[in-house]
């Protein structure tokens, strides 16, 4: 059975950093997608980004130039580097796999797997 479990999460100041980590198990094969989602309280599930086995990454407009998704292949585990941290990062943010190759699109129905989540808070 896959597990995802997802860590670093916390509560920072407004321009502040968390690297999140995404470690995954419990699979003989690849998982070619990868990828990060949040939720807000009373909002839809929103696509953060997600990297293939390829190395090729999507991120979400929003977060351009400030959250970095990457992966560690040997170790099974998925990070995602969030820089200048804004109150409207504020959510619970899940890890998403998945043994096809990204879509590029960042879309929760492209998801098998998915972790728990871990909550980052910012404050202003």
């Amino acid at each position: 059975q896959v597990h995802l479990v997802e860590s670093g999460g916390g509560s920072v100041q407004s321009g502040g950093s968390l690297r999140l980590s995404c470690e995954a198990s419990g699979y003989g094969y690849s998982m070619n997608c990868m990828g990060w989602f949040r939720q807000a309280p009373e909002k839809e599930r929103e696509g953060v980004a997600e990297i293939d086995s390829s190395g090729r990454t999507k991120n979400a407009d929003s977060v351009k130039g400030r959250f970095t998704i990457s992966r560690d292949v040997v170790r099974r585990t998925l990070y995602l580097q969030m820089n200048n941290l804004e109150p409207e990062d504020t959510a619970m943010y899940y890890c998403a796999a998945d043994s096809n190759h990204c879509a590029g699109r960042i879309r929760g129905s492209d998801f098998s797997y998915w972790g728990q989540g871990t909550q980052v808070t910012v404050s202003s």
